[in-house]
């Protein structure tokens, strides 16, 4: 692909921070990036599991903050791709920041990449959309301008790249001059920025046009359905007593779950079923699915209604819609993971949706990563 690859004959070498279950290393894949990951980092033994079982590769499971300049110089790496903790910045925590613990890593990070000896030429960082008004952000921004990085911020959703769901999410990418991007950033701010094309000032809208119910009624006209992401045929090996129905609107096939585990017990939607988010399989949003999802059943995520006799929400009892959680494959196929995707037998039903809750949407990143990869020198 032009503009992808590298002048000389050789992948751009790139390291992987809180790689997770392999967000990151998809959306390098998708993106169709010459690129090879030489290291990936995470604390987290039960993600790196996963890692391995998808990508042959078990990521470096120690404490990120005992490495040095000299350790990261070793790799010879390009590219550092990194999404750290989001938890100081959420609007549901405390907001703390660089005073949090779990920032620690990162700010150490920020602090090695003036000592490196070959430091990064380019940098891409995800986070919550919070982040950008805190005082890391701050930090990594100083950083960057004093270390010669231009950059360029969004805020993104996979509903702005034709995908039913609701995940907005802040993004930075720097890269280290003479590199630069291929447009100026739009106005020197955070921005929305409707996909595929990313960096076009042309394509960009401000936070305030994206707040707008106008925006977003217009961009819901060509999200694809939710029916477009749900399991159909291979689930019922694995599901049990499960069966597939005939979507009477679209006449599409969806799954229904009468009496298995992601069935909503009837005691939960009698208790929280004013406080659900309740889907159909037409519809064209549903939430985000937080580490919670399937725990609990309030702010945690959308809720799937299968019942087929009815389809308004208005109906006499919420029972009629035969509630179910959307299955970790599911979640998965929300973030535009691939279908070779796999979790390691051992991972449990809970353990699939938090390491879900806490990756991110390939959808979004890998149009970011092509944008930042596509060579342009001042």
């Amino acid at each position: 692909m032009e503009g992808l690859s590298r002048e000389r004959e050789q992948p751009w070498r790139v390291l992987e921070f809180y790689s997770g279950i392999g967000g990151l290393r998809y959306s390098l894949m998708e993106a169709g990036v010459d690129a090879v990951v030489v290291e990936a980092f995470d604390i987290n033994d039960v993600a790196n599991d996963v890692y391995e079982h998808n990508f042959g590769h078990r990521p470096y499971q120690g404490n990120i903050q005992t490495l040095s300049a000299a350790d990261l110089d070793r790799y010879g790496a390009d590219v550092w791709l990194l999404s750290p903790p989001c938890q100081p910045y959420t609007r549901q925590g405390l907001q703390k920041g660089s005073s949090d613990a779990r920032a620690s890593s990162f700010l150490k990070i920020l602090e090695l990449i003036p000592q490196c000896s070959r430091p990064p030429v380019m940098l891409f960082v995800e986070n919550v959309v919070g982040f950008e008004a805190s005082d890391t952000h701050e930090k990594m921004i100083n950083m960057l301008r004093e270390n010669h990085f231009d950059s360029q911020e969004f805020i993104l959703s996979p509903l702005q790249f034709g995908v039913p769901y609701s995940r907005p999410r802040y993004f930075c990418m720097a890269k280290r001059k003479p590199l630069c991007f291929q447009k100026a950033h739009f106005n020197n701010v955070i921005c929305w920025a409707p996909g595929p094309i990313i960096g076009y000032e042309e394509s960009m809208v401000t936070s305030e046009e994206a707040e707008s119910n106008a925006y977003w009624n217009k961009l819901l006209e060509t999200t694809r359905p939710v029916r477009d992401f749900l399991e159909l045929g291979e689930v019922i090996s694995e599901a049990g007593a499960s069966e597939i129905s005939e979507d009477t609107e679209g006449g599409s096939e969806f799954i229904v779950h009468p009496s298995n585990q992601y069935l909503v017990p009837s005691s939960l939607v009698e208790r929280w079923g004013s406080a659900m988010d309740i889907v159909f399989p037409e519809s064209r949003r549903c939430c985000c699915f937080t580490k919670s999802y399937f725990r609990y059943v309030k702010g945690t995520g959308s809720l799937l209604a299968t019942g087929l006799a009815k389809r308004k929400i208005e109906m006499s009892s919420l029972q009629e819609l035969e509630l179910r959680y959307f299955t970790p494959r599911e979640v998965a196929n929300f973030h535009s993971f691939p279908k070779d995707f796999q979790f390691p037998e051992h991972v449990s039903l809970r353990q699939r949706y938090a390491l879900l809750g806490n990756s991110l949407s390939v959808g979004v990143v890998a149009p970011l990563l092509r944008y930042l990869f596509t060579h342009q020198s001042s």
